[in-house]
């Protein structure tokens, strides 16, 4: 898993113990954003699946789908994710995706194998770990 958190927040540093408690190892960027990555990805593809994260800082809904991901990416089973790299982006340093997606976040989306990203069908809010998890591993593997 793969994902760049902002350094500055309660959030991000509630992250970054949990990520290092999962076995996931912090790289600093630059002062303000982290990239974690995934200390053994076991994956028997040859490219990595990979899903973009567009959210925002203060947006309880992105906040929610980050919590359910990050419990879906630690979860085994026959609808494993735990081998997907996952990348945030908050949409306030961009303007082109603060214009795509300002109404719209949290969205998640796929990354094809050359390079475009297909935005996946919104999650519910309502949808437990368990079925989240079985929904991006569908999605990631059509």
């Amino acid at each position: 898993m793969t994902s760049w958190i902002p350094i500055g927040n309660v959030v991000a540093r509630q992250l970054l113990c949990q990520n290092l408690r999962f076995g996931f190892s912090p790289m600093i960027h630059d002062a303000r954003k982290v990239l974690f990555t995934a200390s053994a990805l076991s994956s028997s593809s040859s490219a990595p699946r990979k899903l973009i994260l567009y959210s925002k800082p203060g947006c309880c809904l992105c906040d929610g789908l980050k919590e359910k991901l990050d419990a879906a990416f630690s979860l085994s089973g026959p609808h494993s994710i735990n081998d997907v790299q996952l990348q945030i982006r908050d949409i306030t340093s961009n303007p082109q995706w603060e214009k795509l997606y300002q109404y719209e976040i949290p969205v998640l989306a796929r990354v094809r194998e050359d390079g475009s990203e297909e935005v996946l069908p919104r999650l519910s809010p309502r949808l437990g770990v368990e079925l989240v998890q079985k929904q991006i591993a569908a999605a990631l593997s059509s």
